[in-house]
């Protein structure tokens, strides 16, 4: 009995030794070397590719689609029917606006005569003039507007695109045709408003898009709105493209337009910081730093101020390790 007592005596006593030993144990820490590189700071957005010369064809009136080009893919003159919608409303009452037309013409015709020969008052004609006028106004008017039942090219190029079915109803405002250039391209890209200083025409533009994965792609940026958005604050960017990028229209792709470059930067993990402090090992020790930081980017940091090539840096940033704490470098 008292040998057992003995026995769990001892293995409470080896355990408290080894708890208190863990716990008074070194941290063990990982120290990397900060490295000489390039840093870039990049300004981030995301576009989508479209001609630099085209233009959408949409109708003004919801009417049913009652002929197609199905063109799509072909080139087209400006002025080229692509669609036509149900007309036959307004050309009846356009057909019933001539028939007016003819009889208030013959009836100015006659009180014309009439008033040759003295018979008739000259405010009868003013009045017989008058209805002819606004008879010739009406059929102007329903002319213009029989033009709206017909979708033209507004400018000469490719058919894009083509949507809609002949027996469709085409609601105003809905894009039946995109029509241009299939070159140039160019992105259109919205960055936000406090990135939008960064950005200045010229600048080169890495592009990443998921059709092309394993392709870095370039660009230039080719102006820049003077208008911002107040409701989305971004600013939209036009970025060419060369004329053998293999991107296709409406594609959507990441961009990365290259503010600023440092060449030789002495760099840092950036998930070595917490604002503008990092930690070193110094003398079996971690000592927290403050350094001052130039471009910061998603895995690495410039360093301008504070730190040494020969120091060795704590990543990532330890958040519940004290200035002083004693460490152990990991092997």
């Amino acid at each position: 009995m008292k040998l057992s007592r003995f026995l769990i005596l001892l293995v409470v006593l080896l355990a408290t030794a080894a708890a208190l030993w863990q716990f008074s144990r070194p941290p063990e820490v990982a120290p990397v070397s900060p490295t000489r590189g390039e840093a870039a700071e990049i300004v981030y957005a995301t576009g989508i590719v479209e001609p630099r010369t085209w233009a959408k064809v949409t109708p003004l009136l919801r009417e049913r689609i009652v002929e197609l080009c199905n063109c799509e893919g072909e080139a087209v003159e400006r002025g080229a029917v692509l669609a036509r919608l149900d007309n036959r409303q307004p050309e009846a009452t356009l057909a019933e606006l001539r028939a007016r037309q003819k009889f208030t013409a013959s009836d100015y015709d006659r009180v014309a005569a009439l008033v040759e020969r003295r018979v008739a008052s000259d405010q009868a004609l003013d009045r017989a003039r008058s209805e002819r006028g606004q008879i010739e106004a009406l059929i102007a008017g329903q002319e213009t507007r029989l033009e709206s039942y017909i979708l033209r090219a507004p400018v000469s190029g490719v058919v894009l695109r083509q949507d809609g079915e002949v027996g469709e109803v085409a609601e105003p405002g809905t894009v039946l045709f995109w029509v241009g250039e299939p070159k140039p391209l160019q992105v259109e890209a919205e960055v936000n408003e406090e990135d939008i200083p960064r950005v200045t025409v010229g600048q080169r533009a890495v592009l990443k898009a998921d059709a092309f994965p394993d392709q870095v792609l370039e660009a230039k940026v080719d102006s820049i709105t003077p208008k911002g958005d107040p409701v989305a604050k971004t600013y939209r960017i036009h970025l060419a493209l060369p004329e053998d990028t293999p991107l296709r229209i409406g594609m959507t792709v990441e961009v990365n337009v290259i503010a600023r470059v440092s060449s030789e930067a002495l760099l840092v993990p950036t998930n070595a910081l917490r604002g503008a402090s990092l930690f070193v090992v110094e003398g079996g020790a971690a000592r927290r730093r403050d350094v001052r930081v130039g471009i910061r980017g998603a895995g690495q940091t410039q360093v301008l101020e504070g730190l040494s090539e020969t120091d060795r840096i704590i990543a990532p940033f330890p958040d519940d390790l004290a200035d002083g704490t004693k460490v152990s470098e990991k092997r």
